[in-house]
């Protein structure tokens, strides 16, 4: 009887020794997430907005330009479309990448930065973009793009020729002659696509203005038929139809206003065809940029609503245009609310760090059957603002409350007016 009470006395201890040491370990196990925790808080409160947007760049340009720097996009970068017909989207989803991609981080690439990391940064995917665009329009390249068979490739000349607007410098004047030779001919090749009746004829008008800043022989009528067209489109307070119907959806910000102050802005220099459309064109763009950042909730969230909705935040690719030309210095706080909201949400990025199909997070149902993984690249547009200098008041002043952070607080603030 003493060695069967001993025994369970002997059991009870060996378990709540047991059951301490797994508290025990569970506590320390805690401890250390906490710390992990705290610790990457306090990093983060340590990183300014610009590092987190270089960070948020960085993250998304890597794979893409590192990979087709060295000639294995196709090799390596994933092709996901939720129509499963991977072969079809395979064609065009390369120079999606590229060109979406180079059209949001250009402005950057073009600044001058003084020495430092952030300039040793910029020097080097400035270096791997060019690599990128001279594989890309190398017949002889294992990655040599596709710049005319079929109708998509139309649209990401357009965004390719808009990165070389923003940055004439970095991805034109400094590419070698035999890569200048090339890309010219690969955007030219792109005249074989005839435009859709709506926002694609800016493609076309795009890929005529950057074939002008590089002193090619370049179509004034594709430009004046899409501007004349969207004059036609214009509904008012700011806001284009997509074609001759209107749809609630952002191709005002994603294509349509972007594309046609980039080319007004562009050709000015050359001719004064389109000069009497200038102004009023510029401040509908001002207006629609003014609305979008109204639609920025407190929370950094906004309206899920249309078409293209993966491109993420590609959505404000016009109030960072905006931004960037120096009409919403206050507008940082807003973006950066957004990009934290969009690009940290889980499974954003695959395994690897491409991009992935969705909105907020991998929700492949939300990716039309054009989707797949290179259209998702849009979303660099929002980076347009690194374009300015450190010491821009966009960035050097302290964050802004935004207007519907300010409202919703219960302040006063002024009254929203039609343009």
């Amino acid at each position: 009887m003493t060695d069967r009470r001993s025994f369970f006395q002997s059991a009870a201890g060996l378990a709540m020794a047991a059951s301490q040491a797994q508290a025990q370990s569970q506590a320390q196990s805690q401890a250390q997430s906490q710390a992990q925790s705290q610790a990457q808080s306090l990093a983060q409160a340590a990183e300014n907005d610009r590092e987190y947007w270089l960070r948020q760049l960085t993250r998304i340009a890597e794979p893409v330009l590192r990979n087709l720097a060295a000639g294995t996009l196709k090799r390596n970068m994933p092709v996901e479309c939720v129509t499963g017909n991977v072969a079809e989207r395979a064609r065009c989803t390369h120079l999606e990448a590229l060109g979406r991609l180079l059209a949001g981080i250009a402005p950057w690439l073009e600044t001058p930065l003084a020495a430092g990391a952030e300039r040793d940064s910029q020097q080097r995917f400035a270096e791997l973009s060019r690599q990128a665009i001279r594989n890309a329009s190398d017949p002889k390249s294992a990655d040599f793009l596709n710049f005319h068979e079929g109708t998509q490739p139309l649209v990401d000349c357009g965004f390719l020729g808009q990165a070389i607007l923003r940055a004439p410098n970095e991805l034109w004047k400094k590419l070698d002659g035999a890569t200048q030779k090339n890309l010219a001919a690969a955007l030219l090749s792109s005249r074989a696509i005839t435009p859709g009746f709506n926002n694609w004829l800016l493609f076309a008008a795009t890929v005529e203005a950057a074939l002008a800043l590089m002193g090619e022989n370049w179509d004034a009528m594709r430009i004046d038929y899409a501007i004349r067209e969207h004059e036609q489109w214009y509904l008012g307070d700011g806001v284009y139809g997509d074609g001759p119907h209107f749809h609630f959806d952002y191709y005002n910000s994603f294509v349509i206003q972007p594309m046609l102050v980039d080319i007004l802005r562009t050709l000015s220099a050359k001719t004064k065809r389109w000069e009497p459309l200038t102004p009023p064109i510029l401040e509908r763009a001002k207006r629609y940029a003014a609305i979008q950042e109204r639609l920025i909730s407190p929370e950094g969230t906004f309206p899920v609503v249309g078409r293209s909705i993966a491109y993420r935040t590609g959505v404000f690719h016009l109030l960072a245009q905006q931004a960037l030309l120096g009409h919403m210095p206050a507008a940082r706080a807003a973006m950066t609310a957004v990009m934290r909201r969009l690009l940290e949400a889980p499974g954003t990025f695959d395994a690897k760090g491409w991009l992935t199909v969705g909105f907020c997070g991998h929700q492949p149902h939300l990716g039309e059957s054009y989707i797949s993984t290179g259209s998702l690249y849009l979303c660099s547009t929002i980076f347009l603002p690194l374009g300015l200098a450190p010491a821009d008041p966009f960035w050097a002043q302290p964050a802004q409350v935004w207007t519907a952070q300010k409202i919703w607080r219960g302040e006063d603030a002024p009254a929203d007016h039609a343009l």
